[in-house]
């Protein structure tokens, strides 16, 4: 998994904003507003991440099942498929 290029991250008065630069600003209108945890989830697929890293990720970062957290990844990827931000 990857995401797009076009897209940056970039934090705004303690707010994490997803940012479409160059030919992305068509595509996706407007900012993409992210959690902390989003932020975290964000970073680690700029790296290249699959969905077991992300997964760990969260286990070492927050006090969370494994269930909670394969759940919240999965909805999180979901959701940046849907919004057109990653490629297989």
């Amino acid at each position: 998994m990857r995401l797009k290029d076009g897209f940056v991250l970039r934090e705004i008065a303690g707010s994490f904003m997803v940012v479409p630069v160059g030919r992305s600003t068509q595509e996706v209108p407007g900012v993409i507003a992210l959690t902390e945890t989003g932020a975290l989830l964000w970073r680690m697929l700029e790296k290249g991440a699959e969905e077991g890293d992300l997964v760990r990720s969260l286990l070492d970062e927050y006090d969370v099942s494994e269930d909670r957290a394969t759940a919240d990844v999965r909805a999180f990827v979901a959701k940046a498929r849907e919004q057109g931000l990653l490629e297989e």
